[in-house]
């Protein structure tokens, strides 16, 4: 994947860190701003993967949520807020998101 495939969203010490990693596409945006800017994005869908600050889901609406939750392209990734709260996923939800199916499924 090049860097120009990924997009981060978030305050400034969330994207810093991707930004000197050289992704190309970081915003440093929050509230509302940056919930356009995700908005643009995901609906381009110009980017393999657009990762979001846990704290911009907050200014999203629940169809937005929806949206990014279940996006296959862009795949939609909140990491965790650089307030310490974090909302955790487990890695079967994650992959009963992204891939659709329950790979732990025994029956």
């Amino acid at each position: 994947m090049k860097s120009n495939d990924v997009a981060v969203i978030g305050e400034r010490e969330a994207v810093l860190g991707f930004k000197l990693l050289g992704v190309r596409n970081v915003f440093m945006e929050t509230g509302e701003k940056a919930a356009d800017k995700l908005k643009d994005l995901l609906y381009q869908k110009a980017h393999d993967l657009i990762i979001v600050s846990e704290d911009v889901r907050d200014s999203l609406d629940n169809k937005t949520i929806y949206d990014a939750e279940n996006s296959l392209r862009p795949i939609v990734l909140f990491m965790p807020s650089m307030k310490g709260e974090r909302t955790e996923e487990s890695l079967e939800e994650f992959s009963k998101r992204v891939l659709g199916v329950d790979i732990w499924n025994k029956g």
